[in-house]
């Protein structure tokens, strides 16, 4: 029986995952939390096996709720659920220990193939999101160069975020920049609240400052 934790913020669709996943016959979920916070909490409690995390809850987000899990050493293995296939969620779960990712658009005999390989202890990625790491690797590569590298300033930005940056020091407002690159808006006020983290301001004006300022913040977002 494959003893599961499944954490959505959204109470009808938990409902329906949950059934999928019972009537199977061994698959139990034996745990449901509504935030980030609340799933870690369960997890160190009753240590499931799998846990099934939605990318985006309140709290704390799947991606956070993943990186506390690797640094505490405990064995429940992660799967991220998810409707965005942006590259920086995609590689952010890579990196914070998650064994699979999946879109939330994924058919039922996907997902349920998805939840039974990262139980096995082995990987699982959706052929939409094995593609960001096929890209994600290509843009290494081309960034390796000399003359790449003799160019570039690393001020940990994922190429979206400086994108996004570049967009926002034009004065292009966050619904905006979502109707440009056809994301939601809440998915750029992620992107945002990571450059401003990632790059030391508490807000926007601060962050327009520190463009402003910043000659080599400012030469970096012109390449």
């Amino acid at each position: 029986m494959i003893r599961t934790l499944l954490a959505d913020d959204h109470g009808v669709v938990r409902s329906g995952i949950k059934s999928l996943l019972e009537s199977e016959g061994d698959i139990q979920v034996i745990v449901e939390a509504e935030n980030g916070e609340e799933a870690l909490q369960q997890i160190e409690k009753l240590t499931p096996e799998l846990a099934i995390l939605d990318v985006r809850m309140p709290i704390m987000s799947g991606l956070e709720v993943t990186e506390q899990l690797r640094k505490s050493g405990l064995s429940t293995k992660v799967l991220i659920l998810s409707m965005h296939d942006d590259e920086d969620y995609v590689l952010q779960a890579i990196e914070s220990g998650a064994s699979g990712y999946l879109l939330k658009g994924s058919s039922k005999e996907e997902f349920l193939k998805a939840v039974r390989t990262v139980h096995r202890g082995e990987k699982y990625f959706s052929a939409d999101v094995a593609r960001v790491f096929i890209d994600s690797y290509l843009n290494v590569k081309k960034q390796s160069t000399p003359a790449a590298q003799a160019e570039a300033q690393d001020y940990e930005l994922t190429k979206r975020e400086k994108q996004i940056l570049q967009l926002l020091t034009d004065g292009v407002g966050n619904k905006e920049i979502a109707e440009r690159l056809n994301k939601s808006v809440r998915t750029i006020e992620t992107h945002r609240f990571n450059i401003m983290k990632k790059l030391d301001v508490n807000n926007v004006v601060e962050l327009l400052k520190k463009v402003e300022e910043d000659k080599g913040l400012k030469e970096f977002l012109a390449q």
